[in-house]
């Protein structure tokens, strides 16, 4: 069965990097984020993962965890973080799921169900589905799904940007438009009367539409 946004976060037990996790008590109470990979000593996964290493503290900043995937053995995955240390400048400094029996890959419908059979002989074409973002929030939901083809690399830039919009209007009764960055200015949620907002955005907000009602709430 396919996963949907705020669907619960499948819960699994797997080895990693950093020893075996239970998932969902891996979270916390805090936010994740789950990247997957079609296979070790792959091109643009090796600049992705390197990528993460050097974001990683942005992703502290706020609260989240970051976990790769990847369809091999935990000690392919030592490994391969020798090369991206080497390429890259930096080592992934989270875990990485070793998922030989393709179980967490088909438990998040990155594979289908009836796949048969382990990694081995598995090559990163068989595995192209395989290269997704799951954004899951404390309540181990999930808040967003990215799938990519293998011949693109991942801004995650972009999963940054994302993340801060969500953490933003899962505290304010606001949404945020196109483009949107920190600071700029974000938009009052239409179920919001005008006497309500008063008193939330004491500070005003700009009409643009009687239903679009842009707001600053940038504190910095």
């Amino acid at each position: 069965m396919s996963l949907a946004i705020n669907d619960i976060a499948p819960d699994f037990e797997a080895e990693t990097t950093e020893g075996k996790i239970s998932f969902h008590k891996w979270i916390g109470d805090g936010w994740a984020v789950l990247f997957s990979h079609p296979k070790d000593f792959t091109p643009v996964c090796t600049t992705e993962l390197g990528t993460m290493a050097q974001l990683k503290p942005e992703f502290d900043k706020r609260g989240t965890k970051i976990i790769g995937l990847s369809v091999d053995p935990v000690e392919n995955h030592h490994e391969w973080a020798k090369d991206i240390a080497e390429v890259m400048g930096s080592a992934p400094n989270y875990p990485m799921i070793g998922d030989t029996d393709l179980a967490v890959a088909k438990l998040y419908s990155m594979l289908p169900a009836e796949t048969e059979g382990g990694s081995d002989g598995r090559t990163a074409a068989t595995n192209a589905t395989v290269r997704s973002v799951f954004i899951i929030g404390p309540d181990k939901r999930i808040k967003l799904m990215l799938t990519y083809p293998m011949s693109t690399g991942r801004n995650f830039n972009e999963i940054l940007r994302v993340l801060d919009s969500m953490q933003l209007t899962a505290k304010e009764k606001l949404a945020t438009p196109a483009n949107w960055t920190p600071g700029d200015d974000a938009i009052i949620l239409p179920a919001v009367s005008n006497e309500d907002a008063k008193t939330l955005f004491p500070q005003g907000w700009k009409e643009a539409k009687p239903y679009l009602r842009y707001v600053n709430v940038d504190k910095s």
